[in-house]
């Protein structure tokens, strides 16, 4: 063999073993990836000839498949659409969101947990299905909270959240205003693309999921988190005198850009007790605590509680709720009373409440209990983490206490449950701009055996004039509303 031969034989066994190479790696190390993608129509149309797996709250299907007359065989269906919408996000041709998405190999039938079910399918020549995903949501709780947002009247927009304090299983999950996902499962492909498309520019974002998807300034429910990273540098304690007075000039400041103000609540004119400031949420007292602290130990304290952290696997995207670095003195102490640049999502305030209430023990949340076979016999279970020790159990105790007299005779009494012990508090968090304050309100109960913690944020509520707008008053309600519902189902 000559040469010039010898030389394009050795180039094209190159080109040979490099395509080769190339092929094994993206049908063996990118199968399953690539098989994950949303955008993959291939996988798609053979999903859409099988029967999905449902997506289950108790007993009851919330996503399921039923058969159609079409091409696909199978139609995705949303019984529930609007109220359970954020959590399931929806199957499509075009893309899949939610737990649809997050537990897609499970509910295609695809995961390794059902590979005995389908050894049984293949050796019985029997159709495959797909496997079911059983939620952590309490039907009565996600009511509640989907209900109390929509009854804000139109155009309101917000979100809740509750979990359960000793597991972080969350029990609802709610974001309005929202949409319905039977209309994005279609197979007519053209009016979901166009539906898609209008869904993408609607007032309100109704496919953004507000719970896990905003983050804006928790105002003064962030008061807790101060509260307890002042108990916990030992500075402080449930029985202390705290500064109080009608405003407060932040240090390195002059004028009024540095001046905090109780906006006329009742925070006396020098020393207070540390339950009359969170009573009546004095901005002046939580400024004056969190400079005395020190921004190191406010910050260590939201990290604690999750801020500055990714925590939920099981549904997505989540953002990252923030409390800054390196903040100078005002800046320390604009943050102890949520401002500044102190963002977070309800499910983070969510967490705060959760935390003080597990004694200071911070679970990870999640939303998926557990993977079915098809014929819903229970697979292995979640089981509940520790993200963190946020603050002593002594720590949380005393703030339990701060919060148990914010409900009895302080500006979080609307949560007040007859013969029960709440710990909460609100919150109403200026927005920077000529826009409402938004609405925050936090709570848990019973106060002493935590069953549920409660998060509820109202971004907007344009049917309540802008001196009306408070936490107690557009929150405490509704999370009154799912506390009742999973104390007293």
């Amino acid at each position: 063999m000559n040469k010039p031969i010898r030389t394009l034989s050795l180039f094209c066994l190159l080109l040979f073993l490099a395509l080769l190479g190339r092929a094994t790696y993206l049908q063996y190390y990118e199968a399953e990836s690539l098989n994950a993608r949303p955008e993959n129509r291939r996988v798609i149309e053979a999903a859409y000839s099988a029967e999905r797996g449902a997506i289950l709250v108790g007993r009851t299907p919330i996503a399921e498949s039923k058969p159609s007359n079409d091409r696909y065989k199978f139609q995705r269906t949303y019984p529930q659409p609007n109220m359970y919408a954020p959590i399931t996000g929806y199957f499509s041709y075009y893309s899949q969101t939610g737990v649809e998405h997050s537990e897609n190999a499970v509910l295609s039938g695809d995961d390794s947990r059902l590979f005995v079910t389908r050894l049984v399918d293949l050796l019985s020549n029997s159709t495959p299905k797909g496997g079911g995903v059983q939620l952590t949501i309490n039907a009565a709780a996600q009511a509640a909270a989907f209900n109390g947002l929509k009854n804000l009247g139109p155009g309101a927009e917000g979100s809740v959240v509750a979990i359960n304090p000793s597991t972080g299983a969350i029990l609802a999950m709610a974001s309005y205003p929202s949409y319905d996902p039977n209309q994005l499962a279609s197979h007519d492909f053209k009016s979901v693309a166009e539906r898609q498309q209008q869904l993408e520019g609607a007032p309100g974002s109704p496919m953004v999921n507000r719970a896990i998807q905003t983050r804006l300034f928790p105002g003064s429910t962030f008061k807790v988190v101060t509260a307890a990273a002042a108990i916990e540098s030992g500075k402080y304690s449930y029985d202390s005198q705290v500064p109080g007075g009608p405003s407060y000039q932040l240090p390195q400041t002059s004028g009024s850009t540095g001046l905090v103000d109780n906006e006329g609540r009742d925070c006396g004119s020098g020393k207070i007790s540390f339950s009359q400031a969170m009573e009546n949420s004095c901005n002046t007292s939580f400024a004056h605590l969190a400079v005395n602290i020190g921004a190191d130990q406010l910050r260590k304290t939201a990290e604690g509680f999750g801020f500055n952290q990714h925590y939920l696997d099981d549904l997505g995207p989540q953002v990252t709720s923030v409390f800054p670095q390196n903040l100078n003195p005002p800046q320390t102490g604009q943050a102890g009373f949520g401002q500044f640049d102190v963002q977070a999502t309800p499910l983070q305030m969510a967490m705060v409440a959760a935390g003080i209430a597990n004694g200071g023990v911070v679970m990870k949340p999640y939303v998926v209990d557990g993977v079915l076979t098809p014929a819903l016999e229970p697979l292995p279970r979640t089981n509940p983490e520790e993200l963190s020790q946020a603050v002593s159990a002594n720590t949380a105790d005393q703030v339990t206490k701060l919060m148990v007299d914010t409900v009895r005779s302080g500006t979080a009494y609307p949560a007040a449950i007859p013969g029960v012990d709440v710990a909460g508090k609100t919150g109403t968090a200026q927005t920077g701009t000529s826009e409402p304050p938004y609405a925050w309100f936090i709570s848990f109960a019973p106060a002493a055996d935590p069953k549920v913690a409660v998060a509820v944020m109202i971004q907007k509520a344009p049917g309540v004039e802008r001196g009306e707008i408070a936490g107690g008053t557009l929150g405490g309600p509704i999370a009154k509303a799912i506390m009742e519902a999973v104390i007293h189902p």
